[in-house]
């Protein structure tokens, strides 16, 4: 692996990123093409899947990719979908190198790409930045092999962990430099999705507001009854941007037709002790086809993801404030007695935004 490729595939990884929470149901993959080691053409996933990166960076680079090397962050696809297989533009436009961070592991895709590009005599070369590439593509792998996307759980509180006030008042815990990176951070995920107590009590519009023209998150919400006013934020503008309601069986009939009135989708869960199952949610929306989730609570659906093992990241935003024992806890019970039953996860990044500090933690290997 030299440096030269590390540094290309670096490249195609951060435009793959520009893709995120755009390209769903497909991955975000990036594509750079050069050749004598100037880069003639670049592409990403566009919204809602296609075209494809390596139909946009071959279409940049023109007559240039006749022995060119392409880099890109997944195995080119090699069946035929809504658009013709990567693998045969990149065979036609005469590439003579590929440089795949990991291989697919759609069935569909899985080493047939490699093996197509090798029988038309092109060079195959994997591994490159392997372990971002894994990252990346984690939602789109938990999809494929496991039906349900990538699960990002963001918490905002105060230095002592609560969420709120005694009486509920949240607004504001965090800075404004914390709250434009979680709008950021909406922006690269799928959907955004929070809990029917959430809904209610705060009335949020879960958009993305600050950042320019930009594709909106589907807005999610859990909820066993559909107990979520129809006056809400969320119900007056869901003929604008998606919202999709997860809910229990036998919800009365006249909230399904009067919320599928307002335009949104309805998503029947299975339930487990008397709530709406998380396990069933992600499954629910895995099928329709979402690969990454922001969720931004309750303390209660927070509580039940983690219990199921279903975060994948934590996002914490820890305000310099303080709101004693009174105050909200920024997760609901867990039912632990003993250490070795906690959900643990392991440090990956720690910056401050503002006034505000941030931890991203992960999922522990050892979990």
């Amino acid at each position: 692996m030299s440096d030269d490729d590390q540094r290309h595939m670096a490249h195609a990884l951060g435009l793959g990123r520009r893709g995120m929470g755009k390209c769903w149901p497909n991955p975000a993959v990036g594509c750079v093409v050069v050749k004598d080691g100037r880069v003639v053409g670049r592409g990403w996933t566009q919204p809602g899947g296609r075209p494809h990166a390596e139909t946009e960076a071959l279409a940049m680079a023109g007559d240039a990719a006749r022995g060119a090397t392409a880099y890109v962050t997944l195995e080119p696809c090699s069946h035929h979908g809504k658009t013709p297989p990567c693998c045969d533009a990149l065979i036609a436009a005469g590439v003579n190198r590929v440089v795949a961070a990991v291989s697919d592991s759609d069935p569909r895709v899985s080493g047939q790409g490699f093996e197509k590009l090798r029988k038309h005599g092109i060079q195959i070369t994997t591994g490159v930045l392997a372990h971002q590439a894994l990252h990346d593509h984690a939602g789109f792998f938990l999809k494929v092999e496991h039906g349900r996307p990538w699960l990002t759980l963001k918490l905002a509180m105060s230095l002592d962990g609560r969420i709120a006030t005694a009486t509920g008042e949240s607004q504001w815990i965090t800075g404004p430099a914390a709250r434009r990176a979680v709008h950021a951070l909406r922006a690269s995920h799928d959907a955004v999705m929070v809990g029917a107590g959430t809904a209610r009590a705060d009335d949020p519009s879960l958009t993305v507001r600050g950042m320019g023209d930009v594709t909106q998150p589907v807005r999610v919400v859990v909820s066993r009854h559909l107990d979520v006013p129809l006056l809400s934020q969320l119900a007056q503008t869901a003929q604008d941007v998606p919202v999709w309601l997860c809910h229990g069986p036998n919800v009365r009939p006249e909230l399904i037709s009067a919320w599928q009135g307002v335009g949104a989708t309805l998503l029947p869960c299975h339930l487990s002790n008397g709530r709406v199952d998380p396990r069933s949610v992600l499954q629910v929306l895995g099928a329709a086809g979402l690969t990454r989730v922001f969720c931004e609570g309750g303390g209660q659906l927070a509580a039940s993801l983690l219990v199921h093992d279903l975060v994948d990241e934590v996002q914490v935003f820890s305000a310099g404030i303080a709101l004693g024992a009174e105050g909200q806890p920024a997760l609901g019970a867990l039912g632990i007695e003993r250490l070795a039953e906690a959900p643990r996860y392991e440090l990956v990044d720690v910056t401050v935004d503002g006034v505000d500090v941030r931890h991203v933690w992960r999922r522990s290997a050892a979990s």
